[in-house]
């Protein structure tokens, strides 16, 4: 691996926001980050006995509980999350510029 250079690569700014396409990428980032958490936190979510609860559990709590891990997730991924947006967003910007580039 010598030899090879990585650059820390932060969030988007609003100049690389305002390039074409790039508010979208971040959007889906931001998107994906958001559900890989859910993903993550659904187990957890479903660990919790409810029966005991304030609402008493039931159907109607199980039926809203996915909607409620899912919300949660977009809040964290939102403010900060795991990381994984912003390499996701380099990456797809990557593989835009690859597609648009000429054939050799």
């Amino acid at each position: 691996m010598a030899g090879i250079v990585t650059t820390p690569q932060g969030p988007p700014d609003a100049v690389q926001l305002a390039q074409p396409g790039a508010a979208k990428a971040w959007k889906a980032a931001q998107d994906f980050e958001a559900m890989a958490l859910g993903q993550l936190l659904a187990p957890i979510f479903d660990s919790v006995d409810t029966a005991h609860g304030p609402f008493g559990g039931g159907d109607g709590e199980s039926a809203w509980q996915p909607m409620l891990t899912q919300e949660v997730a977009k809040h964290v991924a939102a403010h900060g999350g795991l990381g994984l947006a912003v390499p996701v967003f380099h990456q797809i910007l990557r593989l835009q510029e690859a597609a648009t580039e000429p054939a050799a």
